[in-house]
């Protein structure tokens, strides 16, 4: 099962398949979110579990994006973006936002939403959405880790269960 991929870090052998890796890591049950800005006058949206807090003082968090997805570059020339912590009940909308290829036009046509003061889309019935503005990037491998400074935040008044990911499927958790 493992292949090497004949590589090194700092003259160690590295042993690792990205198949491999990725079923390791799919063991790791995450929480799902939706990350959303607007670039270009259209709004631009993706399905996320790399997503994590960063600090409390200053409060930040980040989120990690592949660079050759479409929401790469939008994010990226966009600087504001939200993260929309899903209910169980947003499954349907998880799903559609993880679709590669999907129309770039109208994403969120069918995912009811509401705007904020910056103009980026924040998903109704969300257990929490977080406004961010980009303070740092860092390219790591395939992706950018993009570090955001939090603007705002509303928590649902009534807390639901959380849409989970785990092995490659979705779940719930009370």
């Amino acid at each position: 099962m493992v292949t090497p991929m004949n590589q090194s870090i700092d003259g160690l052998p590295v042993d690792v398949d990205p198949d491999a890796y990725r079923q390791a890591i799919g063991r790791l049950v995450t929480g799902v979110t939706v990350v959303t800005t607007v670039a270009d006058g259209h709004d631009h949206a993706m399905t996320a579990n790399a997503v994590t807090s960063v600090s409390l003082d200053p409060v930040r968090l980040l989120i990690c994006v592949e660079r050759e997805a479409r929401f790469h570059d939008a994010v990226m020339s966009a600087g504001v973006w939200s993260v929309n912590i899903l209910d169980a009940s947003q499954r349907a909308a998880a799903a559609w936002l993880s679709t590669r290829g999907r129309p770039l036009h109208s994403q969120l046509d069918r995912v009811p939403h509401h705007r904020d003061e910056t103009g980026v889309a924040l998903l109704d019935g969300a257990l929490a959405t977080i406004v961010c503005r980009t303070g740092d990037t860092l390219v790591s491998g395939d992706h950018t880790i993009v570090v955001g400074d939090v603007l705002s935040l509303h928590i649902a008044d009534q807390p639901g269960e959380a849409l989970v990911y785990f092995r490659g499927r979705f779940g719930s958790h009370k």
